[in-house]
């Protein structure tokens, strides 16, 4: 059941672990399917060691109907997040370091990069210290979320969302990619800021980025 759909979880997988979202085992990923079943991944076990059987199959209730590995240990903060967020297709929660660090030191993580801005559509906000493995995980998610992509789990890592397994990761990869630049000009100097304008502007034209969009309107493009 859903082997495709397995395999490409699987996949993300292993790019979470290519672009230092995760080590070893950490972190899982989740996926909606358009009949409702929930897809998750087993608990403590490396990606490039899966196979699509070792994924689960699961209603929204947690009650398993495919699989006999154990699901990850989030899987009821993950579920909560599906119940009650009907546009989220796709959960990935991660170890990142960088992001994570953020998180240790300060409330919320405002958009410093038009990627941040492209990929999680605003800012990332933190959320309260939740324990690991439980359901809080989710609520604090669903909480903080608001508009944006991702949320920073104080203490812990991120969860990153999306209406497939593409957008969810590319949240995680340019929250990363956007903690790095940020720390590192930390080091040296404050920070510039983006306005609010130009945050506006690169969430629009993400809208147009990529095979098979529209080319971007000429209005759009604009020194703000």
């Amino acid at each position: 059941m859903f082997e495709h759909e397995k395999a490409q979880m699987i996949k993300t997988g292993t790019k979470m672990d290519r672009y230092g979202l995760i080590a070893l085992s950490g972190g899982n990923v989740s996926q909606r399917m358009q009949t409702g079943e929930i897809l998750i991944t087993p608990s403590g076990m490396i990606y490039e060691d899966m196979v699509p059987e070792d994924i689960l199959v699961m209603n929204l209730e947690g009650n398993v109907i495919e699989g006999t590995r154990k699901a990850s240990s989030d899987t009821e903060g993950i579920l909560y997040i599906f119940k009650n967020r009907k546009d989220i297709n796709v959960v990935i929660h991660t170890h990142q370091p960088y992001a994570t660090a953020i998180g240790l030191v300060q409330d919320k993580f405002e958009v410093n990069l038009t990627t941040l801005a492209n990929a999680c559509g605003g800012d990332v906000a933190v959320t309260p210290f939740s324990s690991a493995g439980s359901v809080d995980m989710g609520k604090d998610t669903v909480k903080y979320l608001g508009n944006s992509l991702a949320v920073i789990l104080s203490n812990h890592g991120v969860m990153a969302v999306g209406k497939d397994l593409k957008q969810a990761l590319c949240s995680a990869v340019y929250l990363e990619e956007a903690a790095k630049t940020f720390l590192a000009a930390k080091s040296v100097g404050e920070p510039k800021k983006m306005s609010r304008e130009q945050v506006k502007q690169a969430v629009e034209l993400f809208h147009y980025y990529g095979q098979g969009t529209p080319e971007i309107p000429k209005e759009l493009v604009k020194r703000i």
